[in-house]
């Protein structure tokens, strides 16, 4: 296999904001919507409307807020250990505006930081592979320290998504842009973490496997 692609530091930050960015830029432009609706309508239906629609967008921009906290953000010190508890949490909440259904099996404990940074960053990768909603099974295998993590994505249409084993392999090919660096950057952690990734499909489910490196 050959050496991943190095990129610069600061190129690398501003991708991943940019990823972040996308994410939330939806529902807080939608709070905007529903504030602009209730300063110009008088008709009670229609504020009625803006409300939910406020509140709908404030819950959705909060949990992804909580999820790219702990998936792209520091989640402690060096060396850090989180919670699978934590990280099943802010996977809910997340997946709560999703087409897919979450089912999470992984054993409540504590694993180091980018572990765990790694099982959310695949569960966000395998929701492109079932474009038309599904359901993902997360779960691990294995002891510690360092545990399997296995990801199973069943739906419709199932596919493996284009470029994403290249991406977490760290090959770039044509080019990293906004969505193309969150498969990299789930491969990056992986590599931290001396863990493999390897991508299957059978049938309908694609299955992400990430163990550690033979």
């Amino acid at each position: 296999m050959t050496e991943p692609t190095k990129i610069e530091a600061l190129d690398f930050a501003a991708l991943l904001c940019s990823r972040v960015c996308h994410d939330i830029i939806s529902p807080v432009g939608a709070i905007t919507n529903g504030l602009e609706v209730l300063d110009e309508e008088d008709n009670e239906e229609m504020k009625a409307f803006a409300f939910d629609l406020i509140r709908k967008s404030a819950k959705t921009a909060s949990s992804k807020l909580q999820f790219a906290r702990l998936a792209f953000g520091a989640a402690g010190s060096a060396g850090a250990e989180v919670d699978l508890g934590d990280a099943e949490t802010v996977a809910k909440r997340y997946m709560e505006g999703e087409k897919a259904d979450l089912v999470w099996q992984a054993e409540r404990r504590l694993l180091p930081k980018n572990q765990v940074k790694l099982m959310l960053n695949l569960l966000l990768v395998s929701l492109h592979a079932v474009p038309r909603g599904g359901k993902i099974v997360v779960r691990t295998e294995g002891d510690m320290p360092c545990p399997a993590q296995i990801i199973e994505a069943t739906g419709p249409s199932s596919r493996i998504p284009p470029r994403v084993a290249d991406l977490i392999n760290g090959d770039v090919g044509d080019g990293l842009d906004a969505h193309a660096i969150q498969p990299y950057y789930a491969g990056s952690l992986a590599r931290e973490a001396g863990l493999t990734v390897k991508i299957s499909k059978s049938e309908e489910t694609v299955i992400f496997e990430a163990r550690p490196t033979v």
